[in-house]
């Protein structure tokens, strides 16, 4: 049976990545979740695991130093930085997992672990890469700047949605409504806080209380009264646009 440590500092997003691993990799046994780079080396060392799903950026000891611990555990780093530091990471790894973690791109990182596990192939001894090199362009790339994931509370849990799956978001109070395609999640945070973590290429404000996810808007129409509404490709309900806003959707 397959092997593997999945590092990160932050207790949530462990639960998250070994949740998807579950169901993408069933036989995978998940043997520790070190919560810091020390611990990391520590399991390294006890366990020699298959592979380690190694946080980039943690506190103390980073993921650049606990790899060079990795000896023949093949490593997939799980990062928050955006692509312009993707290639630095394919030299440095068999794969790497940008933050939140979605199932369908985990499911890649699976069969393509898969295979060379089953073969008996693992990494050379020594990483292809120097781990200074890399960390000193690192600090030169910032970490993708936008909000990535939400994180709902349900009752004593918490879920994470990535904000790819949000259709849109509305005020609703002191709180946020955030619609997914077949869902409805309630959030504590306000839109107007919200909206400053959003990608504006991604999400549009389209009236004071909603922002919409643009990746989900079929068309725009007026209804009888010439006032300019938004159909959704997932949802059924027409969002209303302002004449603020309007301007945005001239060119549909």
């Amino acid at each position: 049976m397959p092997t593997a440590l999945v590092v990160d500092d932050e207790p949530l997003l462990t639960r998250h990545l070994c949740g998807l691993l579950a169901r993408c990799w069933p036989k995978l046994q998940i043997v520790q979740t070190p919560g810091n780079g020390t611990e990391a080396i520590q399991a390294l060392s006890r366990w020699q695991p298959d592979i380690a799903f190694l946080d980039i950026r943690m506190p103390g000891v980073c993921g650049l130093d606990v790899a060079r611990h990795a000896g023949d555990t093949l490593i997939v780093f799980v990062t928050a930085y955006d692509a312009h530091a993707l290639e630095a990471f394919e030299r440095a790894a068999v794969d790497y997992l940008l933050k939140p973690v979605t199932e369908a791109r985990l499911q890649e990182t699976v069969n393509r672990l898969r295979p060379r596990l089953e073969a008996g192939e693992h990494r050379p001894a020594k990483f292809n890469f120097d781990p200074a090199a890399l960390r000193a362009l690192l600090t030169e790339i910032k970490p993708a700047s936008h909000l990535r994931w939400l994180r709902v509370g349900h009752g004593d849990s918490v879920e994470l949605i990535n904000v790819s799956e949000a259709v849109y978001l509305r005020a609703d109070r002191k709180y946020t409504a955030v619609f997914t395609a077949h869902h409805e999640h309630l959030l504590r945070t306000p839109l107007s806080q919200l909206e400053q973590d959003l990608d504006p290429d991604q999400f549009w404000r389209i009236h004071r209380s909603i922002i919409v996810n643009a990746g989900h808007i079929a068309e725009a129409v007026r209804d009888f009264a010439g006032r300019l509404q938004v159909r959704l490709r997932n949802r059924a309900e027409l969002l209303p646009v302002s004449k603020t806003f309007a301007g945005r959707f001239r060119q549909m």
